[in-house]
């Protein structure tokens, strides 16, 4: 559902704009809780440090890319807020977050190991949060599509489509 932010009640529209946001959050707070959950009680304790430790890094990852994002979608309401359609196509066609997440992919691939010793990962973890990141990367491209997208549509006024991919797709 697409809000025009400009018309209308002010604190009605901020309200129905932010809901969904919310609501994705909780989700996504939800899926984080069971999947540690299930890691711990099914896999134990060594898969679930692996696992605690891999979200500072990949929290770090993925903020790069959120952040390319939010800075997009500032420029895609812009465009839209104006109403040159033509920027707007101009400003959604740029690949630079494709081509940030692909580089990004490429490095951490080729420099999994130095980033490992980096972090001081114990040895008992270390095999278990190689293999969990290396499939969690694999993911990488999809999450920065997912984090592109999702901030287009908030641009253009429309928080509930992302929240619904998101629902789906956890």
């Amino acid at each position: 559902m697409y809000h025009d932010l400009t018309k209308g009640s002010i604190s009605r529209s901020l309200l129905l704009f932010a809901l969904p946001m919310m609501a994705g959050n909780i989700l996504q707070q939800f899926y984080n809780i069971a999947d540690t959950l299930i890691v711990g009680r099914v896999l134990g304790k060594n898969a679930l440090a692996a696992v605690g430790s891999s979200y500072t890094l990949m929290t770090f990852l993925t903020s790069i890319f959120l952040g390319l994002s939010m800075g997009s979608g500032a420029l895609f309401s812009i465009y839209r807020g104006k109403g040159d359609e033509r920027a707007l196509k101009s400003s959604i066609a740029c690949g630079l977050i494709l081509a940030v997440t692909l580089v990004l992919n490429v490095v951490v691939y080729i420099f999994i190991d130095p980033i490992l010793n980096f972090l001081r990962v114990p040895e008992e973890v270390w095999g278990g949060m190689r293999e969990y990141l290396l499939i969690i990367f694999a993911g990488l491209l999809a999450t920065s599509l997912y984090n592109f997208f999702s901030c287009l549509l908030r641009a253009l006024g429309n928080s509930t489509v992302p929240l619904v991919f998101l629902a789906v797709s956890a």
